[in-house]
Protein backbone atom coordinates (compact mmCIF):
# COMPACT_ATOMS: atom_id res chain seq x y z
CA UNK A 1 0.00 0.00 0.00
CA UNK A 2 1.67 3.41 -0.85
CA UNK A 3 1.86 5.98 2.22
CA UNK A 4 -0.41 8.54 0.93
CA UNK A 5 -3.17 5.32 1.34
CA UNK A 6 -1.89 4.24 4.48
CA UNK A 7 -2.17 7.72 5.98
CA UNK A 8 -5.63 8.27 5.06
CA UNK A 9 -6.67 4.80 6.63
CA UNK A 10 -4.75 5.00 9.28
CA UNK A 11 -6.55 8.62 9.94
CA UNK A 12 -10.01 6.71 8.68
CA UNK A 13 -9.29 4.22 11.17
CA UNK A 14 -8.87 6.37 14.09
CA UNK A 15 -12.21 7.99 13.17
CA UNK A 16 -13.84 4.85 13.15
CA UNK A 17 -11.99 4.13 16.93
CA UNK A 18 -13.62 7.22 18.22
CA UNK A 19 -17.14 6.79 16.45
CA UNK A 20 -16.72 2.99 18.38
CA UNK A 21 -15.48 4.83 21.78
CA UNK A 22 -18.59 7.29 21.34
CA UNK A 23 -21.59 4.47 20.60
CA UNK A 24 -19.74 1.98 23.02
CA UNK A 25 -20.84 4.63 25.95
CA UNK A 26 -24.12 5.41 24.76
CA UNK A 27 -24.47 1.54 24.38
CA UNK A 28 -23.53 1.57 27.93
CA UNK A 29 -26.99 3.28 28.80
CA UNK A 30 -29.52 1.71 26.67
CA UNK A 31 -27.79 -2.32 26.10
CA UNK A 32 -29.04 -1.81 22.46
CA UNK A 33 -26.27 -4.26 20.41
CA UNK A 34 -23.90 -1.90 18.42
CA UNK A 35 -23.41 -1.35 14.70
CA UNK A 36 -20.01 -2.45 15.27
CA UNK A 37 -20.83 -5.59 16.60
CA UNK A 38 -23.00 -6.43 14.16
CA UNK A 39 -20.11 -5.60 11.47
CA UNK A 40 -17.70 -7.50 13.47
CA UNK A 41 -19.49 -10.64 13.70
CA UNK A 42 -20.12 -10.85 9.67
CA UNK A 43 -16.76 -10.80 9.68
CA UNK A 44 -15.87 -6.65 9.17
CA UNK A 45 -13.24 -4.79 10.71
CA UNK A 46 -10.75 -1.83 10.15
CA UNK A 47 -9.91 -1.26 6.70
CA UNK A 48 -6.16 -1.39 7.39
CA UNK A 49 -6.48 -4.64 8.85
CA UNK A 50 -8.47 -6.01 6.36
CA UNK A 51 -6.13 -4.37 3.77
CA UNK A 52 -2.77 -6.08 5.37
CA UNK A 53 -4.66 -9.41 4.97
CA UNK A 54 -5.60 -8.80 1.33
CA UNK A 55 -1.85 -7.84 0.27
CA UNK A 56 -0.29 -10.67 2.33
CA UNK A 57 -2.88 -13.53 0.71
CA UNK A 58 -1.97 -12.27 -2.64
CA UNK A 59 1.80 -10.74 -1.82
CA UNK A 60 0.94 -7.56 -4.01
CA UNK A 61 1.09 -4.39 -3.00
CA UNK A 62 -2.37 -2.67 -3.52
CA UNK A 63 -2.95 0.35 -4.75
CA UNK A 64 -6.25 2.39 -3.77
CA UNK A 65 -8.04 5.27 -4.64
CA UNK A 66 -6.66 8.62 -2.95
CA UNK A 67 -10.36 10.53 -2.47
CA UNK A 68 -13.80 8.73 -2.17
CA UNK A 69 -16.79 11.00 -2.42
CA UNK A 70 -17.65 14.09 -0.62
CA UNK A 71 -20.48 13.00 1.61
CA UNK A 72 -20.36 12.36 5.81
CA UNK A 73 -20.00 8.68 6.60
CA UNK A 74 -19.78 7.14 10.45
CA UNK A 75 -18.15 4.11 9.77
CA UNK A 76 -15.28 2.86 7.67
CA UNK A 77 -14.82 -1.12 7.30
CA UNK A 78 -12.98 -3.29 5.48
CA UNK A 79 -13.54 -7.57 4.97
CA UNK A 80 -11.22 -10.05 3.10
CA UNK A 81 -12.98 -12.70 1.85
CA UNK A 82 -10.35 -15.88 1.76
CA UNK A 83 -12.36 -18.30 0.27
CA UNK A 84 -11.55 -21.82 -1.35
CA UNK A 85 -8.96 -21.67 -3.64
CA UNK A 86 -8.72 -17.93 -5.08
CA UNK A 87 -12.05 -17.68 -7.40
CA UNK A 88 -14.07 -15.66 -4.99
CA UNK A 89 -10.90 -13.99 -2.88
CA UNK A 90 -11.97 -9.99 -2.72
CA UNK A 91 -11.78 -7.10 -0.45
CA UNK A 92 -14.45 -5.14 0.72
CA UNK A 93 -13.87 -1.70 1.82
CA UNK A 94 -17.44 0.19 3.27
CA UNK A 95 -18.22 3.51 4.04
CA UNK A 96 -21.39 3.82 5.81
CA UNK A 97 -23.31 6.78 7.59
CA UNK A 98 -25.36 5.10 11.03
CA UNK A 99 -27.75 8.65 10.76
CA UNK A 100 -28.09 8.04 6.81
CA UNK A 101 -27.71 4.89 5.48
CA UNK A 102 -28.34 6.31 1.46
CA UNK A 103 -24.79 7.16 2.35
CA UNK A 104 -23.24 3.66 1.15
CA UNK A 105 -19.85 3.76 -0.82
CA UNK A 106 -18.15 0.35 -0.85
CA UNK A 107 -14.49 -0.38 -2.96
CA UNK A 108 -14.49 -4.25 -3.65
CA UNK A 109 -11.28 -5.27 -5.51
CA UNK A 110 -10.23 -8.71 -6.68
CA UNK A 111 -7.25 -9.92 -8.74
CA UNK A 112 -7.82 -9.92 -12.67
CA UNK A 113 -7.09 -13.59 -12.77
CA UNK A 114 -10.64 -13.96 -10.99
CA UNK A 115 -12.54 -10.83 -12.15
CA UNK A 116 -15.95 -10.65 -12.80
CA UNK A 117 -17.10 -10.65 -16.42
CA UNK A 118 -19.44 -7.98 -17.33
CA UNK A 119 -22.51 -8.71 -19.93
CA UNK A 120 -23.99 -5.66 -20.99
CA UNK A 121 -27.73 -5.28 -20.32
CA UNK A 122 -28.33 -2.29 -21.45
CA UNK A 123 -27.64 -0.37 -18.25
CA UNK A 124 -23.97 0.58 -19.54
CA UNK A 125 -22.04 3.42 -20.20
CA UNK A 126 -18.40 3.47 -20.87
CA UNK A 127 -16.06 5.87 -19.09
CA UNK A 128 -11.69 6.27 -19.86
CA UNK A 129 -9.93 6.86 -17.00
CA UNK A 130 -6.97 9.56 -17.35
CA UNK A 131 -4.61 6.26 -18.19
CA UNK A 132 -6.50 5.47 -20.79
CA UNK A 133 -8.32 2.20 -19.82
CA UNK A 134 -11.83 1.89 -19.38
CA UNK A 135 -14.45 1.90 -17.02
CA UNK A 136 -17.87 0.42 -17.08
CA UNK A 137 -20.44 2.58 -14.98
CA UNK A 138 -23.47 -0.53 -14.43
CA UNK A 139 -26.80 0.69 -13.28
CA UNK A 140 -28.35 -1.69 -10.96
CA UNK A 141 -31.78 -1.73 -8.80
CA UNK A 142 -30.26 -0.67 -5.63
CA UNK A 143 -27.08 0.50 -6.57
CA UNK A 144 -24.97 2.22 -9.46
CA UNK A 145 -21.24 0.16 -9.93
CA UNK A 146 -17.95 1.68 -11.76
CA UNK A 147 -15.88 -1.41 -12.92
CA UNK A 148 -12.33 -0.74 -14.05
CA UNK A 149 -9.06 -2.36 -14.35
CA UNK A 150 -5.73 -1.38 -12.91
CA UNK A 151 -2.34 -2.90 -11.98
CA UNK A 152 -3.20 -6.42 -11.02
CA UNK A 153 -6.50 -5.64 -10.16
CA UNK A 154 -10.08 -5.23 -10.35
CA UNK A 155 -12.18 -2.66 -8.93
CA UNK A 156 -16.13 -1.61 -8.32
CA UNK A 157 -17.06 1.19 -6.32
CA UNK A 158 -20.54 1.23 -5.92
CA UNK A 159 -22.42 3.75 -4.22
CA UNK A 160 -26.38 3.69 -3.42
CA UNK A 161 -28.78 4.82 -6.13
CA UNK A 162 -30.30 6.91 -3.53
CA UNK A 163 -27.29 9.41 -3.70
CA UNK A 164 -26.82 9.13 -7.24
CA UNK A 165 -27.62 12.43 -8.15
CA UNK A 166 -24.39 13.81 -5.85
CA UNK A 167 -22.31 11.11 -6.66
CA UNK A 168 -22.45 11.21 -10.23
CA UNK A 169 -20.54 8.34 -12.24
CA UNK A 170 -18.06 11.66 -13.03
CA UNK A 171 -16.85 11.83 -9.44
CA UNK A 172 -16.55 7.88 -9.54
CA UNK A 173 -14.19 8.06 -12.58
CA UNK A 174 -12.63 11.15 -11.03
CA UNK A 175 -12.15 8.92 -7.58
CA UNK A 176 -10.76 6.04 -10.13
CA UNK A 177 -8.20 8.49 -11.46
CA UNK A 178 -6.85 9.01 -7.96
CA UNK A 179 -5.00 5.56 -7.60
CA UNK A 180 -1.63 6.03 -8.57
CA UNK A 181 -0.02 3.69 -10.53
Amino acid sequence: MNRKASHILLALSFLLIGSTTEKAHANEIDDAPSDEKFFADIGYKTPVEAIKEFEQHFKQELKLPLKIPPIAFTHYLGRFSDLEGDLNDSLDLTFINAKSPENHYSLDVRHVNNKIILRDKGNQKTYTLKDGQKAVYVLETNSNILIFEKGNWQYMLGIDNRIADLITPEMLVDIANSIEY
